[in-house]
């Protein structure tokens, strides 16, 4: 299992369009064969500032979520939205292990 943590730093002016592309994209990433979890995080003391946590059962099916459409549309979308570039995380799974316990 891979998790990767993105942190986005959004212009203030785009806060609420870069919710709504966010969540366009999370639901047709928790429909991807092999996610386990895609969850979208605004800070509570910067509403500017966002935490994607996106959990996958392998190194591969992370990375088919970066080929699909979904993706592709959102990154092209909120590009121009960012105050400086994201940054992901990948993360090693320690627990939960099994993909079970994730659901």
């Amino acid at each position: 299992m891979i998790v990767t943590i993105v942190n986005v730093f959004v212009l203030q002016e785009h806060v609420e369009a870069f919710i709504a592309a966010t969540l366009d994209n999370h639901l047709g990433s928790v429909q991807e064969d092999g996610n386990l979890r895609f969850d979208i995080l605004q800070h509570r003391d910067d509403p500017t500032v966002f935490t994607l946590y996106e959990a996958y059962e392998s190194d591969e099916a992370a990375a088919k979520h970066k080929e699909t459409s979904h993706y592709l549309k959102w990154r092209d979308t909120v590009a121009p939205w960012m105050a400086k570039a994201r940054v992901g995380t990948p993360h090693r799974v320690i627990a939960p292990a099994e993909a079970s316990q994730w659901r």
